[in-house]
């Protein structure tokens, strides 16, 4: 019995099992898409940019140098570390030992409002707290004593209270004063407004205090921290035995050490140099990049107009080697073209010196013979003279040539356009070539079509291109043959075209045709061929009519094509 076999089912991929319209996800794919976006975004104008590129540079480098800056900075002011004495805690500790004192001797009225002036932290050494009215410490058991629970009279009496409470804030004070004077060496006087001293310390031996000085004293040590360890004093009005009072608390404040980082100018240099190098390296492909620019520029100018520069990148420089590779392009194919025309130039010269010498030595040597009276009749005579008259119109057929060439050439021909219908100009010109074509033992075959195809065209000129394709055709068609002419319409555009036997060409002689004195037998003289300027002149005509006039080989048959604009 045969087991059925399972197929799996292929996972789907990860986006794929789960919602996509569940919202968080969809909003963190959108958050990250974006910031993939903004990455080729950036990344692209980066790329296309030398300057942005120098930026991020020099960002870079200064940042890699405030970085290595901050590191030898750590490094070099722990070695040198400098110390620094701070007279600043000392001070805030008298002045904190003054308020304690302060707190104890006022009323809690006035302590809340010194509280709300500006809060104090609370000293290091503990004070006595002085217990408020109405609650009473049991420090002994036998009445009348300190800690012996009051009865019911004494709590009824609110000066009786008043009077226990101001008598322990007195003893708290003085306890706090004798350690002060002993523990700390502070000096602790409280003066009347008049500055008469009316209680002190141990250690205080003053009797009268100038109050105008202590709190000029007070007042200048607040606002100006001094480094020098010099005597401080603290001074706050109070309420001494009933009395307004002012409390003086003076000392000389301890010094706090503490220790600064030294300074190290390494650290600077050291950080310019980092900069340098980063900015040196980075910035290296880019320098030697413009040195093959500046290299490759070099070479061209010496005229190696082979050379090409690389497009290394997208940016400005990429950019002006592919123009420095553009421009040389066209200033070889200009100089290819200088070249060839002077080629051709060199080459009509030849031509038409080999060309116009043949005829002219034959036109001078048969008058020779008729100038020295050397025939033998004059039928000989009459025969030389029509040789010479022959000879003498190819001699002016091919200047006439090389005329109307040289002046379509430079386009100072103006051309007398005017619209014509092109099937009657056929017509009419291959009327006038039949009896010619029959006398070469040829056929002329037409293949006009009876819709009217109307160019705007130079009459004379276009005659003059088909004349010179027609001569062509029945001078170089074997004999018998046939010459077979259609005209057709190709969209906006009528084409003629002029066919007849010829041996198969290759392309590159068949671009070669339209060339002056071009011929595809070299052993054809000027005997047997023409000027050689007929097809070109056909060339320069078309052309200048805005056409087209090329040929095609197939099948032992050449073919002739000309392309003209119909009028719309």
């Amino acid at each position: 019995m045969s087991k059925s076999l399972k197929v799996k089912k292929p996972r789907k991929p990860m986006l794929e099992r789960f919602p996509f319209t569940w919202f968080p996800f969809t909003l963190l794919r959108a958050f990250i898409y974006f910031i993939i976006d903004m990455y080729h975004l950036a990344h692209n104008h980066v790329e296309r940019s030398v300057r942005l590129q120098l930026v991020l540079t020099f960002s870079t480098c200064f940042g890699a140098a405030l970085l290595f800056y901050g590191v030898s900075s750590a490094l070099f002011g722990q070695i040198n570390k400098g110390t620094v004495i701070d007279y600043t805690m000392g001070i805030e500790r008298i002045d904190n030992e003054a308020r304690n004192l302060v707190r104890i001797l006022e009323p809690p009225s006035y302590e809340d409002e010194i509280e709300a002036e500006e809060p104090v932290a609370p000293s290091e050494v503990a004070v006595e707290r002085i217990p408020e009215p109405g609650i009473v410490q049991h420090h002994a058991t036998e009445p009348g004593s300190p800690g012996h629970p009051p009865d019911t009279q004494m709590e009824d009496d609110p000066n009786k209270r008043r009077q226990d409470d101001y008598e322990n804030r007195l003893r708290s004070f003085t306890s706090n004063v004798k350690r002060l004077a002993a523990n700390e060496k502070f000096k602790i006087v409280v003066t009347d407004l008049y500055g008469k001293v009316v209680f002190r310390s141990e250690n205080a031996p003053e009797m009268y205090v100038d109050v105008h000085s202590v709190i000029r004293n007070a007042m200048d040590t607040r606002n100006d921290f001094r480094d020098s360890r010099t005597e401080f004093s603290s001074f706050y009005p109070v309420t001494y035995n009933n009395q307004k009072s002012y409390l003086v608390v003076t000392g000389i404040p301890q010094p706090h050490i503490s220790y600064v980082k030294g300074q190290s100018p390494i650290s600077m240099l050291s950080a310019l140099g980092v900069f340098i190098f980063l900015f040196y390296f980075m910035t290296q492909r880019k320098m030697r990049y413009l040195e093959e620019l500046a290299g490759g520029l070099r070479i061209i100018s010496t005229g190696n107009l082979d050379h090409r520069v690389v497009e290394r990148s997208r940016d400005e420089l990429g950019s002006l080697a592919r123009d420095m590779n553009q421009m040389v392009s066209e200033l070889q194919l200009k100089m290819e073209e200088e070249r060839r025309a002077e080629r051709l130039k060199n080459e009509l010269v030849t031509n038409v010196s080999h060309d116009l010498r043949t005829p002219l030595t034959l036109i001078m040597g048969y008058l020779r013979l008729l100038h020295d009276k050397n025939y033998e009749s004059p039928e000989q005579a009459a025969g030389y003279v029509s040789i010479a008259y022959s000879k003498a119109e190819k001699l002016k057929g091919l200047i006439d040539d090389l005329f109307e060439y040289t002046k379509l050439s430079n386009q100072d021909v103006p051309l007398h356009k005017r619209g014509v219908v092109l099937n009657e100009v056929l017509e009419q010109l291959l009327e006038e070539y039949v009896t010619l074509s029959e006398e070469e033992k040829l056929t002329l075959i037409r293949s006009i079509p009876q819709d009217k195809l109307i160019v705007q065209v130079d009459v004379d000129k276009i005659i003059r291109v088909f004349d010179n394709l027609l001569s062509n055709a029945i001078k170089y068609s074997p004999k018998p043959g046939v010459i077979s002419v259609g005209l057709a319409q190709d969209k906006q555009h009528a084409v003629v075209r002029i066919s007849n036997k010829a041996d198969a060409l290759t392309r590159e002689e068949l671009e070669l045709l339209f060339d002056r004195f071009y011929r595809i037998d070299p052993a054809r003289g000027s005997t047997t061929g023409g000027s050689g300027l007929g097809l070109a002149i056909a060339k320069s005509i078309v052309e200048s009519h805005n056409g087209q006039i090329w040929a095609e080989s197939d099948d032992g048959d050449i073919h002739f094509y000309v392309k003209l604009k119909l009028v719309s």
